[in-house]
């Protein structure tokens, strides 16, 4: 379950990284090769998503859409300095809830 949990977010921490460094180089003027970083860590997330254990690509990725929501909430309040409210948080944990019962749930 723990390396699972590591793999979410460092997968995570790629696509939202390279997302923004591709939103700071066209929407904020930022230099051409911040959009080449950020190429470069979207590509990254691709391949660290693979190294997850569970055998279903879209279990795999529907439950990493719980966690990408999670950790884009919290990279708005750290990084973009927007602090979330009550309902932000609220609907992580929703999100967080579900991941763990596509993930974990007992099946046959």
């Amino acid at each position: 379950m723990f390396y699972a949990i590591i793999l979410f977010v460092l997968a995570g921490i790629a696509e939202i990284g390279g997302g923004y460094l591709i939103w700071l180089w066209l929407r904020e003027g930022k230099p051409f090769y911040w959009g080449v970083f950020g190429g470069l860590s979207l590509a990254l997330y691709g391949v660290i998503a693979t190294f997850q254990s569970f055998p279903s690509f879209g279990r795999v990725y529907a439950a990493y859409g719980g966690v990408f929501i999670v950790l884009s909430v919290l990279w708005g309040w750290l990084i973009d300095k927007k602090t979330p409210d009550l309902y932000d948080w609220i609907g992580a944990v929703i999100c967080l809830i579900g991941v763990s019962v596509m993930l974990w749930a007992p099946r046959q």
